[in-house]
């Protein structure tokens, strides 16, 4: 199975040639949803031995993230050294897990975490509990994310293969790292670099004596209310993975402005009819941002002085952001720290505890707003609004974050009328709108950042749906050697 890059043509892409005959397998359907994992994804066992890698090289195994989103798992093995970059699962109507074997979990001598999402962490309390005991690498705001967003996961969805004290473990193997310091695993050098795409977030240089190799992770060029955008001074490495969830040719986004002024124009119509607007958001980077723009328009008026009502998790992850605030932006920073303005606990934000406090939000006639998790609506306490508030015309849902095909936020999107929670049908009868207000970098910003390395010759386009990957790729390959790669298939750099 060992390919090396030079002759990945057939998995890879050039100007004249993308690959587009990936015809389905046992009989499963070309254009497919989220049903059941693909028939390519499933383990394959060895068929040889694998080459030694040559001195100096790198050897690149994707067990995830690989023509799709989510699930990002990536080796990257010297010589005499196995680390993996992230290790996520894929949310849907099927949870998938990267397809790395757990007979190799034992090899892997450390482990680097680029940011605290579900899909780029949440199988660390598996490999944790099949085999792994080395040490895993990120940020401090990362860990504490990871902390909260690993047990409310462990909670809801109870996964298989997990022993019971893998979350205690976890912080055991906790190796914290500043951005721009590098650090060794055995004979490769590590260094985290920020990506600007939620607090703690980095991309990650891997460095064989002068080979370099950079992973974005997910990024974002754009300055937000809370981080500065992805870091790209001084980027340099011959190998670069890159994310691609917005690298279509269609995905430019409109400036903020310009969506921030149909999103005010909605709320204050349903807010003055004495209605509720629920907005379901992730609780890590996502709540945050919608937050403080929320709370910028009440206090300049641009909006009413209602109630902005805070349930989930979302309150835990506010909470980490503050006690990390030196990782945030420096006007946020000097806002906290010299003037009794702390954005972070403003008098517009209400707390909500629990199942009562939740009762007295749902029965109040008073006009508000409701920012609760989940993002995707696969569960949490936006589950509970839907049921009491969801079939009133006059309350309005307003989406802001990416839908994975096969969740229940894709469902109502797609236009449903009534949607399953866990066996529960819930009607779906008040309006729903979609804002786009992206943490990721769009088409336009990974080109610039991609002209920003130096020495750059291979890329790999993964984190992103294959035919937006096609579209990508035959871009930068008028340019750059450009590879898809297929989950289990090895690379050497």
């Amino acid at each position: 199975m060992e390919r090396k890059l030079a002759d990945a043509e057939e998995w890879g892409v050039t100007r004249t040639n993308v690959r587009t005959d990936q015809r389905p397998a046992h009989g499963e359907p070309r254009h497919r949803h989220a049903q059941r994992p693909r028939a390519e994804q499933r383990p394959r066992m060895e068929t040889k031995p694998r080459e030694i890698i040559k001195d100096g090289k790198l050897r690149i195994t994707f067990y995830g993230a690989a023509r799709e989103v989510g699930r990002s798992c990536i080796m990257v093995e010297g010589k005499g050294t196995k680390i993996l970059i992230d290790a996520g699962i894929k949310l849907g109507e099927v949870e998938e897990h990267p397809v790395i074997e757990d007979s190799m979990l034992k090899q892997i001598d450390a482990i680097v975490i680029s940011h605290a999402h579900l899909d780029h962490c949440g199988y660390l309390p598996h490999i944790l509990s099949n085999g792994f005991n080395g040490p895993i690498y990120a940020l401090k705001p990362t860990f504490e994310l990871v902390n909260v967003i690993v047990n409310d996961y462990l909670g809801i969805s109870k996964p298989k293969g997990i022993k019971k004290d893998a979350l205690a473990k976890m912080p055991k193997h906790y190796k914290m790292v500043e951005y721009h310091e590098e650090f060794k695993v055995k004979d490769l050098a590590i260094k985290l670099v920020p990506a600007g795409h939620i607090l703690g977030s980095a991309m990650v240089e891997v460095r064989e004596g002068d080979n370099r190799m950079l992973y974005t992770g997910d990024i974002s060029l754009k300055t937000t209310k809370l981080l500065d955008p992805a870091y790209t001074e001084y980027l340099k490495a011959s190998t670069l993975i890159t994310e691609s969830t917005y690298s279509g040719t269609q995905d430019v986004f409109i400036s903020e402005k310009e969506v921030m002024a149909g999103f005010v124009k909605s709320m204050k119509e349903t807010l003055a009819q004495g209605a509720k607007v629920i907005i379901p958001s992730f609780a890590v980077g996502k709540a945050q941002t919608v937050l403080f723009i929320l709370d910028d328009y009440v206090r300049s008026g641009v909006l009413p002085k209602v109630p902005i009502y805070v349930d989930g998790m979302i309150n835990k992850v506010m909470r980490i952001y503050r006690h990390n605030v030196i990782y945030c932006r420096d006007e946020l920073q000097k806002r906290i720290l010299m003037s009794e303005d702390d954005p972070f606990k403003s008098p517009n934000f209400h707390v909500v505890e629990g199942k009562d406090d939740r009762a007295k939000v749902i029965k109040t006639e008073e006009p508000a707003i409701i920012v609760t998790t989940s993002g995707m609506l696969k569960g949490g306490p936006v589950v509970r609004y839907l049921e009491k508030l969801g079939d009133n015309h006059v309350n309005k849902l307003i989406i802001m974050g990416f839908q994975a095909p096969g969740t229940q936020g894709s469902e109502i999107l797609g236009g449903a009328k009534e949607v399953d929670f866990d066996g529960k049908k819930v009607k779906i009868g008040l309006k729903v709108e979609t804002y786009r207000l992206p943490g990721h970098a769009d088409r336009e910003q990974l080109l610039r950042l991609i002209g920003k390395v130096q020495g750059l010759k291979n890329i790999f386009v993964i984190h992103g749906e294959e035919g937006k990957q096609k579209e990508f790729a035959d871009e930068l390959s008028r340019k750059y050697k450009v590879t898809l790669p297929v989950l289990k298939e090895h690379y050497e750099v």
